[in-house]
């Protein structure tokens, strides 16, 4: 079967492409246009590479056709880049998702599995987040994702396109960026650690996430495509258990063997305080899924970087 992975050069793509291609009878195609992702990536993986936007037409037919399934990781992903540019975030994220959508159409109605985010829920205090609550987004970038993840599920309400959005809680692992100007906190926190740097802990460090290692994000996704898993609503790709920024230093330094350096700066705008999935949708649809602990996980991480 032919999968093509939209950001498939990126930080999850690039990880997900790995485990396609370990895949027998499966062929992937890459469609980035390397604005955030990398070659690098995909350098030792055999995958075909086509050079284009989400937003191009003709380089999603190009891309798509013959495809069966359609993994959608395209988009730009920082809060703060979408906060200091809305107009751009919303044309990637949401007409971008449009674009995939009616190109998978037009390529006879592919498998389409999309990326939604946790930060759809924002200021909803409840915890664990289940799927019919209430979203309360705190930052253009959570409104992105719920605008693409509805479009989607309208398309497959309204011309039958099989589709599954996933709303992926905190996912770190190998290959993920921590040069940009707002990284995600894991690669961020590892880094610093890893230089003898200070660990910057925005607020108080009490805010907590649903950490989830991409290898387990990457075998749900692989799985889905295979079996060509659909849903109705989106689903929570997390695992239920909810971890500080503190807490997660902890760990950090329980795996170097040392303590590391912390400093604290003022929290940061559209930063949701609490997240946590509570999961039971993902069971259901899954019921053979084993997550890879927090703590394998980062050391899995380090390994890399260390390597790199």
């Amino acid at each position: 079967m032919k999968v093509v992975v939209t950001g498939g050069a990126g930080f999850i793509g690039s990880n997900l492409c790995s485990v396609l291609t370990r895949e027998p009878d499966t062929d992937v195609v890459v469609l980035d246009d390397f604005s955030s992702g990398s070659r690098e990536h995909l350098a030792a993986l055999d995958v075909a590479v086509i050079e284009g936007s989400i937003l191009d037409e003709a380089a999603l037919d190009r891309a798509f056709a013959g495809a069966a399934a359609v993994v959608h990781l395209a988009a730009i992903a920082s809060v703060q880049e979408s906060i200091n540019n809305p107009r751009h975030v919303h044309e990637v994220n949401v007409t971008g998702t449009v674009e995939v959508l009616e190109a998978a159409r037009r390529a006879g109605g592919a498998h389409v599995v999309l990326a939604s985010s946790s930060a759809v829920y924002g200021s909803n205090p409840a915890l664990p987040k289940r799927e019919d609550m209430l979203p309360r987004t705190e930052s253009p970038y959570g409104v992105t994702k719920l605008a693409a993840e509805a479009y989607a599920l309208t398309w497959q309400r309204a011309y039958g396109l099989p589709v599954l959005a996933f709303r992926f809680f905190n996912v770190f692992g190998p290959a993920q960026q921590s040069t940009s100007a707002y990284p995600a906190v894991v690669p961020a926190f590892l880094e610093a650690a890893l230089a003898d740097e200070p660990l910057i802990i925005h607020g108080t460090g009490e805010q907590s996430r649903d950490f989830t290692y991409v290898g387990s994000v990457c075998e749900v996704i692989a799985d889905a495509v295979h079996r060509r898993v659909a849903s109705d609503i989106p689903v929570d790709l997390g695992f239920g258990v909810r971890t500080s920024l503190l807490e997660l230093i902890g760990l950090i330094e329980a795996e170097l063997g040392h303590p590391v350096k912390t400093a604290f700066a003022p929290s940061r705008d559209g930063d949701v305080l609490h997240s946590q999935a509570e999961g039971a949708e993902l069971a259901r649809l899954f019921p053979a899924l084993e997550p890879i602990p927090l703590d394998a996980g980062l050391a899995a991480t380090l390994a890399w970087m260390r390597n790199r």
